[in-house]
């Protein structure tokens, strides 16, 4: 019998991420499950495998380096391979617009952006291994540059999102870019990223004033960590379909 396949979601211990953990082991994955704060992340991971869900908490802080390769070493030595990687951790500021300084985008850059370059890169030679791997990179309908151009209304505090959206466009580039590249390279076609915006959902970032519950924010995140090998690249997505950049 085959080991069952395996997936890493970072920003695990609450919110989107616990639940996006939580489906994916009822998927029958093996769900690593990412936090900064380890004594966070073993509650959830007990709670969850009191549900009958297969996690295994892990201590991940995405922007050290040396977190990062502590875990990419484990992955490699206890499993070999990696199936899934779910990019969710992420921040954001209170910061009103006009008042975001320089040091205000260079933090939400370092989790949002940066973060995901290092844990990409990291886990890249565990993902090659795999027959059907699949990144998700957690991202916002605020960065669309389309949506936000045209003035249409998109939930949320419009003065307070100047770091928070630009960082969410960046790693909508990003997956694109990596996209591009992996599909250029014979020995990572089979790899499939894509972008995913679970919209306005009630978390501890918006202080829980989102209009969506984490079950249908993670709705589109474990359709696109679980697509068929006919399944998009390179995309932006929601749940009723694609978002255009």
């Amino acid at each position: 019998m085959s080991a069952p396949p395996v997936a890493l979601v970072t920003g695990a211990n609450k919110g989107l991420g616990r639940e996006t953990a939580r489906r994916l082991a009822h998927h029958g994955y093996t769900v690593l499950l990412g936090s900064r704060d380890f004594g966070r992340g073993l509650e959830t991971a007990r709670r969850l495998a009191d549900e009958g869900a297969r996690v295994v908490p892990v201590e991940l802080d995405v922007t050290e380096p040396a977190s990062v390769a502590s875990v990419a070493d484990r992955v490699r030595r206890d499993h070999g391979r990696l199936q899934v990687l779910v990019n969710n951790a992420g921040v954001t500021t209170g910061t009103r617009n006009l008042a975001t300084t320089v040091t205000d985008m260079r933090d939400l850059f370092e989790v949002n952006v940066f973060g995901v370059v290092g844990l990409v890169r990291a886990l890249l030679p565990l993902l090659r291994e795999s027959r059907a791997p699949r990144i998700v990179n957690v991202s916002s309908t605020t960065a669309s540059l389309a949506l936000t151009g045209d003035g249409r209304a998109i939930p949320g505090e419009t003065d307070r999102r100047l770091a928070y959206a630009s960082s969410k466009a960046a790693l909508n580039m990003l997956t694109l870019q990596y996209a591009r590249a992996f599909q250029g390279d014979p020995a990572l076609a089979h790899i499939k990223i894509n972008a995913a915006s679970p919209g306005f959902t009630a978390t501890d970032m918006n202080g829980h004033r989102g209009t969506r519950t984490v079950a249908e924010g993670a709705r589109i995140i474990v359709e696109l960590a679980t697509l068929p090998d006919d399944g998009p690249t390179g995309g932006f997505f929601h749940d009723e379909g694609p978002l255009p950049w």
